[in-house]
């Protein structure tokens, strides 16, 4: 361990930004015991508040996601019945609008309006040219705030690479539909969709470090490995709480790294058609879940505390086979009423929001401070489309999970008057991020009722 980082853990107090470094990787934190273990330590170091973002393409179908009642006096519906175990740390919020979505005179192209607007509550300019335009998404206000303050400003993960150029969508970019988070009207924060990548970001591996990343692969060592020296000064000098916890840790990082490694796909054994790239996971469940884990990791140990998820591309036509549904999701969704292929859309709907409820629960099983991750964290999760039938951008489905430090009220579901704007979240969000705004996107206010 360097004799800075010594010198910051002889008093036994540690300081939040302490890192563990080796051979090119910079490895962050959980939160300790001995982060607060002295009067100096509280008064300079408070528990953050994170914001994630995840979205959904292709609506759902509304009947069995609309939860059934008000307020507490509420219960789950089919769809959303996995999040039983965390309905109290959740805000189902019914009745927002995501206008700019609709065509305002654009004509088609609601899925590529749908992806473009969800965080940024702007319409997307129509062209399949270079100057695209949208407006500065939710979460890149937040990460120009509190982004100087992580290692990452934001982190943006996905499981579709998508494509920057050309038209996907009646005219449309496939910028719009490929990407959620601007960071500005102009520009797209790419998105990355190989874990190992994700992973190796969290750890400050660059292109610079190619060179160590496969040393260390050839000869089988983990990023573990690389940093034990300086782990080992620091488990000397923690208590008994603290060393557990710091093992916890490094067990979940491991078994990540484990799981990534154990996911490549075997090209050899894959269909013609499968054109993967390299290192994404053949099994959609096994990516999406390492997705999860990668940025309850980055939350955990501050790396960052802003990221967006995008579970599939705008419009994606992904098949889920690991349902045993035919036919791909797009395709599906333009289900004309037809029950087989409702019923398919719901068990793809039920499916997402039990991997989201995976997510939810590990958050909350993460102590931290004098609670959990999942209390210092607002989590939205949702799409910008409801009924992908009938192009509905009203009533979206919409779950707020987390505690926002105890400024959001949870376990309730919310009602909000027809055409509330989305945005008017947004707003509220940013501001329990430290960002005074008093209007994002077409918003026309805060959005009401959510807690103190």
């Amino acid at each position: 361990m360097s004799k800075q980082i010594l010198r910051k853990v002889t008093n036994v107090a540690v300081d939040r930004r302490t890192f563990l470094r080796g051979a090119g990787v910079v490895m962050g934190l959980p939160w300790l015991e001995a982060m607060t273990s002295s009067a100096m330590a509280q008064e300079t170091v408070a528990v953050p508040t994170r914001l994630a973002c995840i979205f959904f393409p292709n609506g759902a179908i509304m009947p069995d996601w609309t939860p059934e009642g008000t307020g507490k006096d509420f219960q789950l519906s089919k769809t959303l019945s996995s999040l039983a175990p965390v309905r109290e740390d959740c805000l189902f919020l019914s009745g927002l609008t995501h206008d700019k979505a609709r065509a305002n005179g654009d004509g088609g192209g609601d899925h590529a309006r749908n992806s473009a607007s969800f965080l940024t509550a702007s319409q997307p300019r129509k062209t399949g040219g270079a100057d695209i335009f949208v407006g500065t998404s939710v979460d890149q206000v937040a990460a120009a705030q509190v982004g100087k303050q992580t290692h990452l400003p934001s982190l943006e993960l996905g499981t579709e690479a998508g494509r920057s150029s050309g038209v996907c969508d009646s005219g449309y970019s496939c910028a719009y539909q490929s990407n959620i988070s601007w960071k500005s009207p102009s520009q797209p924060m790419a998105k990355e969709v190989i874990p190992r990548q994700a992973f190796e970001r969290l750890f400050g591996m660059s292109a610079q470090d190619a060179k160590k990343r496969q040393e260390r692969d050839f000869y089988r060592s983990s990023i573990l490995d690389v940093v034990m020296s300086d782990a080992k000064g620091l488990q000397q000098q923690l208590g008994k709480t603290d060393r557990e916890k710091l093992d916890e840790y490094f067990t979940s990082v491991r078994e990540i790294e484990q799981r990534i490694g154990n996911s490549s796909p075997r090209k050899q054994v894959l269909p013609p058609e499968f054109n993967l790239p390299e290192g994404v996971p053949a099994d959609i469940v096994q990516h999406i879940r390492l997705m999860y884990d990668i940025m309850a990791v980055a939350f955990q140990t501050d790396t960052t505390r802003v990221s967006t998820f995008m579970l599939a591309d705008g419009g994606s036509n992904r098949s889920y086979s690991n349902l045993e549904i035919k036919g791909g999701h797009h395709q599906l969704s333009h289900h004309r009423n037809e029950n087989d292929k409702v019923q398919a859309l719901q068990k793809i709907d039920q499916f997402l929001v039990g991997e989201f409820s995976r997510f939810i629960q590990k958050l909350k099983s993460i102590p931290e401070g004098t609670g959990s991750l999942l209390d210092h964290s607002m989590i939205v999760y949702g799409s910008g489309l409801s009924d992908a039938n009938r192009h509905d951008h009203h009533n979206l489905p919409i779950v707020l999970a987390g505690k926002g430090s105890g400024t959001l009220t949870t376990g309730r579901h919310l009602v909000y008057e027809k055409e509330t704007p989305m945005a008017n979240l947004y707003v509220s969000l940013l501001n329990r991020m430290g960002c005074q705004l008093d209007t994002f996107g077409d918003s026309t206010g805060s959005l009401q009722d959510l807690g103190a």
